[in-house]
C-alpha cells in the first residue's frame, strides 16, 4: 500500500477531514518516525509494531555474489520491525 492509498481510504472512512489535512496528518506521522529511527530511538505503535536501529558488524570476508571476490563491508546500521502480538494473532488467523 501506498501513501496515497492511506490517505484515500481515510477520506473515505473520515469524509468531514480535508484531504490536505489528512495528507498532512500522514506525511507527519513518517516523518516522525524516520527522524526518531535517525536518532537512533525507537518507536513503537501499541498493538501494531516496534521499529529500532540495529548496528550491524562490519565484515571482512564477505563475498560479492557476482564476481566472487571476497570484500570488506564495513559497520552498517539496519531498521528492525518486529510486530505486536496483536498484529501477529491477526496475520496468522487468516492462514
Amino acid at each position: 500500500m501506498v501513501k496515497l492509498s492511506i490517505i484515500q481510504k481515510l477520506k473515505k472512512k473520515y469524509p468531514n477531514i480535508p484531504q490536505y489535512t489528512l495528507k498532512r496528518l500522514v506525511d507527519l506521522t513518517f516523518s516522525k518516525i524516520s527522524k526518531e529511527l535517525e536518532r537512533g530511538n525507537s518507536v513503537e505503535l501499541r498493538k501494531f509494531g516496534r521499529w529500532s536501529v540495529k548496528n550491524s558488524k562490519k565484515k571482512y570476508n564477505a563475498i560479492n555474489p557476482k564476481t566472487g571476490q571476497k570484500i570488506y563491508v564495513p559497520n552498517k546500521k539496519k531498521i528492525i520491525f518486529k510486530m505486536s502480538k496483536n498484529l501477529k494473532s491477526k496475520i496468522n488467523s487468516k492462514l
